[in-house]
């Protein structure tokens, strides 16, 4: 069993900056951060695979967000920047050691999720 906790939610305007993390209570192979909005399908933004460092994100937040984790901290984090009205919704954090894609339903491990609000 894989406990996730993220933190770093917060109000910003449009334009702004947050990053989040992802503590996870052992290292697992695979972290994917989602964003549920209101009314929308959970969706894929951004996946790490921690066994080569490679990285993808989802079209929506290409060259916007980045994903990058600290060993030592068993932490994943997810740097967000020229955020829009759009992006505003719970980001939640997934683990998997099977396939490391951004479908839900490659996870096995979920976390509960930070808000975060972005305002025009």
């Amino acid at each position: 069993q894989v406990r996730l906790v993220e933190s770093g939610g917060g109000s910003v305007q449009a334009g702004g900056s947050l990053k989040l993390s992802c503590v996870a209570s052992r290292k697992t192979d695979c972290v994917v951060w989602f964003r549920q909005a209101p009314g929308k399908e959970r969706e894929g933004l951004a996946r790490l695979d921690t066994t080569n460092d490679v990285d993808f994100y989802a079209a929506s937040v290409k060259g916007r967000f980045t994903i990058s984790r600290d060993n030592t901290k068993n932490t994943v984090y997810l740097q967000m920047n020229s955020l829009k009205p759009d992006d505003t919704g719970l980001y939640i954090c997934a683990a998997t050691s099977g396939v490391c894609g951004l479908s839900p339903r490659f996870m096995d491990y979920w976390g509960q999720g930070t808000q975060v609000t972005v305002s025009s």
